[in-house]
């Protein structure tokens, strides 16, 4: 899985060429793991402040409304792949990383839950 991470602030205040430049760059890596067969699924997420967190308490779940954890950074899309190696799914991911998209993270799903296995 690679998981996108971006500060909401510098979202908001992107230009329209620099939306489309983003927009642009995914078009062209969906378009090239679509084609090798390496995306299963992704997407772009909405701003923490649309987030609801549950978290367990005594009398059950309680709800806050915002992200888990206070950051600049959240995270703000994610890509579930299949491929040959962690290597080749950094070097994925490295293609995300830009003005928008600062931290990345690459990690291995341990199962395929809810997912075709291949």
């Amino acid at each position: 899985m690679v998981l996108m991470y971006a500060d909401p602030a510098a979202t908001e205040s992107m230009t329209a060429e620099q939306r489309a430049e983003v927009f642009r760059r995914h078009e062209d890596l969906h378009r090239d793991l679509e084609g090798s067969g390496e995306l299963l699924n992704g997407a772009g997420l909405a701003y923490p402040r649309d987030t609801t967190t549950l978290r367990r308490s005594e009398d059950g779940p309680a709800a806050a409304d915002g992200p888990f954890l206070g950051s600049t950074e959240h995270l703000t899309a994610y890509y579930v792949l299949e491929c040959a190696s962690p290597e080749r799914a950094r070097a994925i991911a490295e293609r995300v990383i830009d003005f928008h998209v600062v931290a990345v993270e690459v990690r291995p799903i341990h199962d395929v839950f809810g997912m075709d296995a291949r």
